[in-house]
């Protein structure tokens, strides 16, 4: 079993790794394939149920700088995805399409959801967090025919996002925007919502949707708890006069879990 001194020692060196990955973006794919392969580490380092006892014992530890080291880990990698899937938007444009292990994963969890979201040709489903690769916007479309709109705050992302799109997603109802929830007409018009678990203030803007959305709305959170909570944000509680949870979806090999709402 890894040692407690070990595991530290590793979450310092991905902290690191981020840190200098994010610093070295400069909107070509100069480095995408070490940041590729941090991000594959990284994701078999927090599904790895070897390390769970590790983290359970740090978990439990007053440690101030463990905080502000976890906090750093969810925010970095948060940014080292992003940016992972700008290097794979723009690998495309270039005509390259392979897939690294860690899309390979996030693919395989998406399908997995559609039997829990139940969304149908009729459904018009919202992603808050499409990134610039929107892979769940491409695969609910083609799957069922629904009609898709992600949104994201980072305008580079969107600009990819959409090229991705006219390339992969050709006749397919999906539209991209760059603007916040309060903003955009369809946020009433959605039956689902689902949230990207690397949107760090995602269980506020839940309770901000309450009033922005119909009665029969459905709100999938992506999310991740002990060991998985440093590569995601991890759930919290929330106002229960607002939303009810209706049900959790966990996946130990998987890099995420869900958990999806509907209005109390």
């Amino acid at each position: 079993m890894i040692t407690l001194v070990h595991f530290q020692t590793c979450l310092s060196e991905f902290a690191e790794k981020f840190d200098k990955l994010v610093s070295k973006y400069d909107h070509t794919i100069q480095h995408s394939s070490e940041l590729e392969a941090v991000i594959n580490d990284y994701s078999l380092f927090v599904t790895d149920q070897e390390n769970k006892a590790a983290w359970e014992q740090l978990e439990h530890s007053e440690l101030e700088e463990l905080d502000s080291l976890v906090w750093a880990l969810r925010n970095k990698s948060a940014q080292c995805v992003a940016i992972m899937e700008k290097y794979r938007a723009l690998k495309l444009e270039n005509g390259d399409v392979q897939i690294a292990d860690y899309f390979k994963n996030i693919e395989e969890c998406i399908d997995k959801e559609f039997g829990s979201f139940h969304v149908t040709s009729d459904s018009n489903v919202l992603l808050v967090g499409s990134g610039s690769f929107p892979m769940t916007p491409l695969l609910i479309a083609k799957r069922t025919g629904a009609q898709v709109v992600g949104i994201d705050i980072d305008e580079e992302s969107i600009t990819l996002g959409r090229k991705v799109v006219e390339t992969l997603g050709t006749d397919l109802k999906i539209r991209l925007e760059s603007t916040l929830l309060e903003d955009l007409d369809y946020t009433r018009e959605a039956t689902h919502i689902i949230f990207s678990s690397t949107v760090a203030p995602k269980y506020e803007l839940l309770d901000q949707l309450h009033a922005l959305t119909n009665a029969q709305v459905v709100v999938a959170m992506r999310y991740g708890d002990q060991l998985k909570s440093l590569f995601n944000y991890p759930m919290i509680e929330t106002d229960s006069s607002k939303w009810k949870l209706v049900d959790t979806i966990l996946r130990p090999d998987d890099v995420f879990d869900i958990a999806l709402y509907q209005k109390a």
